[in-house]
């Protein structure tokens, strides 16, 4: 329920209203804080895909590239948020939407960098960037695009998002990914801190109330980060090397076109489209009690696509709206746009210190994993959630088994793709691409009276 000290219920549904700057500033800060983790993680995995150390040197891949996308990740989470709350012409909804680093590209974005694509992370910004101009220009027709994604297709691709990511998650806790030749890995001394996350997230998650739930993650991290220290497992020693302020560097890692990454961010940029309509529909619906308008929806596609095209300009990663956000102004019953605003400058003020991305990078990985695996398991049971409201007739069942098997085949043995190009490889082995076009193509051709005899 909405404090009504902070105003009058018709204050308050108001995405105009500013409430009084001591109440302001606290809840933008809340806003930071429930996405926070979510929010950089994408860009740690993405350097792990890469080769990029975790707080070490390693050539010209080392800690100053994982601290530089960090910083990135939270400069332009804010610039993004931004575009959102303030607006710019038809651009930005002009709602309380908090904009962060998408997982919905991380399964896309692994193999572009992890040895199957030939551009790296050159490749991989160019198509940040050019997936966030195609993902503006869905602004202009995004509602006319929903119907060919119901439930069934939604709800089949967040759940391979998922299934896509969950072995990462048990990688990072075990020790980290194979490759990067971790001693211990799989060892007790690993997996303590990761199950103390799990435990203690999952214990605050149940038993807490208010924003300690909401944060149940990021409190579940500082525990088993605590628990790492005490172990021997944090180091401090880039903490001091990092600069006070640092600018973005645009370009990077240069521009190198790739056109399995264009088209892989070009087409997740339609599965981001529309799950940000979804979100702003959550937002209008739990803070002011109405449907979004058309103006709203598409102003928050243009918004999204504005984000991750300068992101990408300078080595950020996509971004997209967090649900999680939707969810806080449904509990703190304050639709403010300008308590997002005072979130989104502190993600700006904390993207231009880069020390504060060598604190979040003495995060052990084991840490992270613990957190990540919780995470990754919610996006499988949100796109369960969303499979709830199928009708599960003989028809979409055979349309969810035909795509669940051949995607999921083509994730867990993707030497079955050994004879085709590189190109194809990175679109299909993981999975998402298939999944999607089986599920949209059956579900556009076959008759909805299909005989359930």
């Amino acid at each position: 329920m909405a404090d009504t000290t902070l105003g009058t219920p018709e204050q308050l549904r108001d995405p105009n209203y500013m409430p009084p700057l001591g109440n302001a500033v606290p809840l933008g800060i809340q806003h930071v804080l429930a996405m926070f983790v979510s929010n950089v993680t994408p860009a740690i995995i993405v350097c792990g895909a890469a080769g990029i150390g975790f707080g070490s040197d390693q050539g010209a891949l080392g800690f100053p590239d994982m601290n530089y996308m960090i910083q990135m990740s939270m400069l332009f989470a804010g610039i993004a948020t931004l575009f959102q709350t303030i607006g710019m012409g038809p651009m930005g909804a002009r709602l309380p939407i908090v904009q962060g680093t998408s997982f919905a590209f991380v399964p896309v974005m692994i193999p572009a960098v992890a040895g199957l694509g030939t551009a790296g992370l050159a490749g991989l910004m160019t198509g940040v960037m050019l997936g966030g101009v195609f993902h503006f220009c869905l602004g202009f027709v995004v509602g006319r695009i929903r119907y060919a994604l119901p439930p069934l297709v939604t709800g089949l691709i967040v759940l391979m998002i998922g299934l896509a990511l969950v072995k990462v998650g048990i990688q990072y806790a075990a020790g980290g990914v194979p490759k990067m030749g971790t001693p211990d890995f799989g060892s007790l001394a690993m997996w303590t801190p990761a199950l103390v996350v799990v435990v203690v997230t999952l214990a605050i998650k149940f038993f807490a109330r208010g924003f300690m739930a909401v944060a149940a993650v990021l409190v579940g991290i500082i525990a088993g980060y605590i628990v790492a220290y005490l172990m021997g497992q944090v180091s401090f020693a880039n903490v001091g090397r990092a600069s006070v302020f640092a600018a973005p560097m645009p370009f990077k890692w240069g521009f190198e076109f790739n056109a399995a990454i264009v088209i892989g961010m070009c087409f997740m940029a339609i599965v981001s489209a529309i799950e940000t309509v979804g979100d702003v529909s959550g937002i209008t619906k739990g803070g002011a009690g109405r449907e979004a308008t058309d103006k709203e929806i598409s102003g928050a596609t243009f918004a999204d696509g504005a984000g991750t095209a300068i992101a990408g300009v300078f080595g950020g990663l996509p971004n997209t709206s967090f649900s999680q956000n939707v969810g806080l102004i449904a509990m703190t019953g304050v639709m403010s746009r300008h308590v997002v605003t005072i979130g989104a400058i502190f993600l700006i003020l904390c993207g231009f210190v880069p020390k504060i991305g060598a604190v979040i990078n003495t995060v052990p990985i084991n840490v992270l994993g613990g957190g990540v695996i919780v995470m990754f398991g919610m996006v499988c049971a949100s796109g369960v959630n969303m499979l709830s409201d199928v009708k599960w007739n003989r028809r979409n069942m055979v349309i969810f088994a035909t795509a669940l098997s051949v995607s999921l085949g083509l994730q867990l043995e993707p030497s079955a793709l050994q004879h085709v190009g590189k190109t194809a490889q990175i679109l299909l082995t993981s999975g998402l691409l298939p999944a999607a076009f089986i599920a949209i193509v059956l579900n556009l051709v076959l008759p909805e009276n299909l005989n359930d005899d």
